[in-house]
């Protein structure tokens, strides 16, 4: 995996190109209550935050691995150009907003509407995060000066890590292993960081796979899906000659609302 992650493009300029509005499915105020479901960051003096310092300092001999390192610094980037970059390889599809844009829709609306679902336990628990309890760097010190004006528990970038990982399982079940590997990846990356602790990690997967339940509620998202799964398979060269009459006819559509 880690091989087949050093052969993609370096680290985004930026977090995120794609300045449009996010038409989310659902608003925080709709998506589960963290506050009301998921246990409290683990207290200073118990066990489960012993093994936060076991692994933060285990993430710290992983940076001394360089292709790991190299992964994790790249996974800080939050964003959905960054979530492209590193999920189409074991997407097995390039994805864009251009090439692919019924798949980059419900990828980026998506998880925007996942990502919501930490934001009032970031500022409930306002959790200091590892680097700044030791009073270290982490591998990505310019997004430092953010981190410290903002909660650990959840982690954001795992959420979104997660949440990727499963709705493009979702469009191509086929790649399911690698994708849920590379998510798993994502998160993991946080702690070799030091912006996370593990119970961080660890909750933002609980709720990553929380509000992807909530998303299939919406029939907007479950239509969206649909077209998702249509382009894949007319890209992949998989769709029947019906499919890819109506993937065109749905492809014309949205080239004339656009105008």
């Amino acid at each position: 995996m880690i091989l087949a992650i050093m052969t993609m493009a370096t680290v985004c300029a930026s977090a995120q190109s794609d300045k449009t509005p996010v038409d989310a499915y659902f608003t925080t105020s709709e998506m589960p209550d963290m506050l009301k479901w998921c246990p409290a960051p683990p207290d200073t003096m118990s066990a489960h935050f012993a093994y936060d310092i076991t692994q933060y300092f285990w993430g710290k001999t992983m940076r001394l691995n360089k292709e790991r390192a190299d992964i994790a610094i790249r996974d800080a980037v939050y964003g959905i150009d960054c979530i492209i970059r590193e999920f189409s390889e074991p997407f097995d599809l390039q994805i864009s907003k251009e090439e692919t844009p019924e798949i980059y829709k419900v990828l980026r609306e998506g998880t925007a509407t996942c990502d919501s679902i930490c934001k009032w336990p970031k500022k409930y628990y306002m959790r200091k995060r590892p680097f700044m309890r030791f009073n270290e760097t982490t591998l990505y010190p310019e997004d430092e000066p953010h981190l410290r004006k903002n909660g650990s528990y959840p982690s954001g970038h795992t959420l979104l890590g997660w949440s990727s990982a499963l709705l493009l399982s979702e469009i191509n079940p086929d790649r399911a292993d690698t994708l849920l590997a590379r998510g798993l990846m994502y998160g993991e990356s946080r702690v070799i960081v030091g912006a996370h602790w593990q119970s961080d990690v660890d909750a933002a997967r609980l709720a990553a796979s929380a509000a992807y339940a909530r998303l299939h509620t919406s029939e907007r998202f479950l239509q969206q899906m649909r077209l998702a799964r249509q382009e894949f398979r007319v890209k992949k060269g998989l769709a029947t000659a019906a499919e890819v009459k109506a993937y065109k006819k749905e492809a014309k559509k949205r080239a004339k609302a656009a105008k």
